[in-house]
């Protein structure tokens, strides 16, 4: 049989029967029954297609538009047929010889991408649908020559370089589908397309690992390579189109395995606007070309039951070059949109199925009862719902072609180029900008976002993750551990590690005394802290961190952005009254250039030149990045120039993407973060290493982050000078209005006994590589930062001066702390206190006199300038 090569065996007449039924009754179908549905044929395949179809037609009726089956009118642009994978079945990849003999390029030139991209304008397209090969340069020495020819470091760059031409010189809306891309990737090309795709084709990973199989021999093609790619479009809020390719020597139950996993991740980040189901079709001169076509009732039987998989309200295509003339068929089995369709250019994948004429494909959906009608690249609901899945440098290109009602085409407006270009300046100021200090007085306006429910991903999905995650109880020898942490704690083993980090009553106090014999003889009885001050420039941010409650949409009530100005007049109040730091950080405003951040530490550079510039989180810098198309190097690099003397390491959360992913939804994967602390760390930048803990986290996820820190450390210090880290700060999670535990998925924050596990337990794994180590009034109070001291800690931080990160999430314990303060959680743990650079020298004495003088913090008389 065409859909598979694999054994399998026929389902029994009971249960189809019992498939069918439940299907019909609405009851939610597990694997086992989606494999004998996708098997149904003639009568069972007639009632099964007339379920889907209704529940179709209720999503449709949902989204406003019922009795409508959408299509984008789009021109094809193969950028290069050249790709470093090897399908067995594919027509569309090509190699440099053939290339060069047929007199193409490696790559289409600019002129060839817009004189294609014009013909379809003037056609009346609006979509520019960008095919190409996986990572061509590294497989083809003829790619990477014609790249560096032409200035590109790679394939993503030219594409990203096209898209923007596209944009500007025709007005059509890039679609791209290029490939295996990383989550650093999708934010370079999200600002410049419209919405992207990739097919997820298969879960069965014998099809890639086994010789012989389709997908052998294709490193791309890994199945948990592309779910993990369909995953980061999620947390990066990109319209993702994706899909299945039936007949490939899959077996019914991989396939139905296939769309369960695709239901699975469009559940949890809401980005999968489109599943295309397509059939195979076997071509010649492939190493495929004797597998018989996947014939069109398996292509009916398996959009019907991806629909019920999905649901009504999930869009599913089947490209109508592919069905032949099983329109009814087709259209009776429950899609709802037939993908993009040319007037002008080749199917490049299926050459020799031209595609329908658009008047024709509107005729044959009328007979079934449906009006065709325009979409533009990226589907209706995202068009509507507007940020975050819209980029806002590509929005006026979008809504100058989309309907605002319904989100689809409009029919009476053609292309026309727009310019595409980053923001020059910082948002104008406004909002709540004096929520620094009426955080204290007034509260925040509410405990969640308005978008509580949707910038998140799916709660409910999140609560069964997290469920399903077992708690594990380790057993081991707490009284040996103790042991070897006393003797030499760089021989604790990991299971030893776990031991201490769940040591309790005697053995907590016993862990927290050898933590702070250890502190005493590496840094001495003094407790430092410095006087900085706190500049978050802005909360606007809908990168959907959900642990975080200072994140707001720019209109709701408590949102705000600081003018350049109002950030100079910050730095220069904590200048005067002592200051050597002022610590900077944002949300991640959509509508902020990458360049912005240069001119944040130039503005302050330039009104206070002595003070020490420690701003941007690695978030912010792949950010920055990603906007400006440099490298993360080159950035840090010229943000070094511009005045950042070293960055904070905040952004880390927990260094393990398992808890990562429950944490956040779109934030830096933990690779990441370790790419651009490690490059600061090479450009002599350097940082502060954080770890927030209690939330979904467990000792696992606190060993192996320590372990993370303590391994980039080493690499630093054997590369020269004294270590990229000047500590390790501890954060314990602030949970009261945290969305993830709002949502009941966290814990209510760490214990304090976790609290001082935590402490002494980074004092023992980080020595003697990271000497000191941070505890945080703003999230424990002086009475839990003395104790952190009894248990390891040496630092308190600083006096902040203003604070809304912790406050807006619930924190009870201010905003800032004065000089006094902060020496009495010293006395009360019988220590001396001395004040400290950023990297723990000496501070001059004129600040030191400054900062007495003031003790540390703004006075009232001294307003805020707003």
């Amino acid at each position: 049989m065409a859909a598979t090569d694999a054994p399998h065996s026929s389902p029994t007449v009971t249960s189809m029967r019992r498939a069918l039924r439940r299907a019909r009754d609405g009851v939610t179908l597990d694997v086992a029954e989606a494999a004998v549905l996708l098997q149904a044929r003639g009568e069972d395949l007639r009632a099964l297609c007339s379920t889907a179809a209704r529940v179709r037609d209720a999503g449709l009726a949902e989204a406003g538009r019922p009795g409508t089956i959408t299509y984008s009118k789009s021109v094809f642009i193969p950028l290069t047929r050249l790709c470093r994978d090897r399908c067995h079945y594919c027509t569309f990849v090509t190699v440099p010889g053939k290339l060069r003999k047929s007199g193409h390029g490696m790559y289409l030139s600019p002129d060839e991408v817009l004189d294609i991209a014009r013909k379809g304008a003037a056609l009346g397209c609006k979509e520019a649908l960008f095919t190409l090969g996986d990572r061509p340069e590294d497989r083809w020495p003829e790619a990477r020559e014609w790249l560096d020819a032409h200035g590109y470091d790679d394939t993503q760059s030219y594409l990203r370089a096209m898209s923007i031409r596209v944009l500007e010189e025709t007005g059509l809306l890039p679609h791209l589908n290029p490939g295996v891309v990383s989550w650093t990737e999708f934010q370079r090309l999200k600002p410049v397309a419209a919405s992207m795709g990739m097919m997820l084709e298969t879960t069965a990973t014998r099809l890639w690992s086994e010789p012989g199989g389709p997908h052998h021999g294709s490193p791309d093609k890994e199945p948990a390579v592309r779910l993990r790619v369909l995953e980061d479009a999620g947390r990066s809020s990109v319209p993702f189109t994706t899909g299945v390719l039936i007949g490939i020597g899959e077996t019914y139950e991989e396939r139905a395995d296939a769309l369960f996993a695709i239901r699975r991740i469009a559940r949890q980040y809401h980005g999968i606007q489109e599943v295309i189901i397509q059939n195979f079709r076997a071509k010649p001169d492939t190493a495929m070309r004797a597998m018989p076509d996947a014939e069109l009732e398996e292509l009916a039987a398996a959009i019907a039951v991806t629909r019920l998989v999905l649901g009504p309200s999930a869009r599913v295509q089947a490209p109508p070059n592919l069905v032949d003339s099983e329109y009814e068929l087709i259209i009776g089995a429950g899609i709802d949109d037939w993908g993009g369709v040319s007037p002008l250019t080749p199917d490049h994948v299926n050459p020799e199925r031209p595609w329908p004429h658009i008047d024709e494909l509107a005729r044959r959906t009328a007979a079934q009862g449906f009006e065709l009608r325009e979409r533009l690249a990226v589907h209706p609901e995202y068009v509507v719902h507007g940020e975050p899945w819209l980029d806002p440098r590509i929005l006026p290109h979008i809504t100058a072609l989309a309907d605002p009602d319904t989100g689809l085409a409009r029919p009476d407006v053609d292309p026309v180029g727009l310019p595409w270009q980053e923001p020059e300046d910082l948002p104008a100021s406004s909002g709540r900008t004096d929520l620094h200090r009426t955080i204290d007085t007034e509260g925040r306006t509410g405990d969640r976002r308005a978008d509580f429910e949707d910038v998140y991903g799916d709660w409910q999905a999140l609560r069964e993750q997290v469920a399903a995650t077992p708690v594990e109880r380790l057993s081991g020898d707490v009284r040996e551990a103790l042991a070897v942490a006393a003797d030499d704690p760089t021989r604790l083993t990991d299971d030893q590690a776990l031991a201490l980090f769940q040591a309790e009553g005697p053995a907590l106090d016993a862990l927290c005394r050898i933590a702070d014999d250890l502190r005493r003889s590496v840094v001495g009885e003094e407790v430092t802290y410095c006087v900085t001050r706190n500049i978050n420039f802005t909360n606007v941010c809908y990168t959907g961190c959900r642990f975080c409650a200072f994140a707001q949409r720019r209109t709701d009530a408590d949102a705000y952005t600081l003018s350049l100005e109002q950030v100079a007049d910050r730095a220069e109040q904590a200048w005067q009254v002592g200051a050597t730091e002022v610590c900077m950080q944002g949300g991640i405003h959509p509508d902020l250039p990458g360049t912005a951040y240069f001119d944040i530490a130039r503005a302050v550079k330039e009104r206070v030149p002595g003070i020490h510039v420690h701003a941007f989180s690695p978030m912010e810098v792949v950010n920055g990045a990603s906007r400006t198309g440099l490298s993360i190097r080159d950035w840090l690099q010229q943000a070094k120039e511009a005045g950042l003397d070293t960055i904070p390491g905040t952004a880390a959360e927990i260094l393990d993407d398992e808890v990562r992913w429950v944490l956040t939804k779109g934030k830096l994967p933990a690779a990441t973060w370790v790419e651009v602390v490690g490059t600061a760390h090479e450009l002599g930048i350097r940082s502060s290493s954080t770890m927030m803990y209690g939330h979904v986290d467990t000792p696992k996820h606190w060993l192996g982050h320590l372990r993370l820190l303590a391994g980039m450390q080493q690499r630093s210090l054997r590369a020269g000078g004294t270590g990229g880290f000047t500590e390790f700060v501890t954060l314990p999670f602030i949970h009261t209005n945290a969305p993830v535990y709002l949502a009941g998925v966290s814990r209510p924050g760490p214990t304090m006994r976790d609290n001082r596990a935590v402490t002494a337990m980074a004092r023992l794994l980080l020595h003697p590589y990271i000497p000191n180590i941070q505890t945080s009034w703003v999230k424990l109070g002086a009475e839990g930062a003395a104790e952190m001291l009894r248990s390891g800690a040496n630092d308190l931080g600083g006096t902040l001066m203003e604070e809304t990160i912790s406050r807006m999430a619930g924190s009870a314990y201010g905003s800032y702390k004065s000089i006094r303060d902060l020496e009495a959680i010293a006395e009360a743990v019988g220590r001396p206190s001395r004040q400290r650079t950023t990297t723990y020298g000496e501070v001059p004495a004129g600040r030191r006199a400054a900062a007495l003088a003031s003790d540390g913090h703004l006075p009232e008389l001294l307003p805020v300038l707003e």
